[in-house]
């Protein structure tokens, strides 16, 4: 006779189970910031190359906007067809594979941003 239970429930890992909350529910939209998402006109954004961190790789981040995550994924999209290249969004900073400093504030600049190059070279 095996005395092991079938039952998993038992046993089975507590995925968010709140036992006690003194402030509501940490997880609810109340706690994030708004964004205020400005035109393209209105937005000063800096392009460089850079290589800090990133194991020695170049990559041009693009960093200013003031922008929801969603335009912002939709931009990175058509950046990185444009270049290329892959890329990432990360804190609200765009990283493209590559240097690409001067193609991207060319297409940034059509796309009606105030685009300029920042940093050395």
């Amino acid at each position: 006779m095996s005395s092991k239970r079938k039952d998993s429930s038992a046993h089975s890992p507590a995925t968010n189970r709140v036992v006690y909350s003194e402030f509501g529910n940490p997880n609810t939209d109340a706690f994030e910031r708004p964004v205020q998402e400005l035109p393209p006109n209105q937005q000063n954004l800096r392009v460089q190359a850079t290589r800090k961190g990133k194991g020695g790789k170049t990559v041009t981040v693009i960093s200013g906007f003031q922008a929801k995550p969603e335009t912002l994924a939709d931009l990175l999209k058509k950046l990185k067809a444009q270049c290329g290249t892959g890329g990432t969004l990360k804190d609200n900073e765009m990283e493209i594979q590559g240097d690409h400093t001067q193609k991207l504030v060319e297409l940034l600049t059509q796309m009606g941003y105030k685009a300029k190059k920042s940093g050395g070279k």
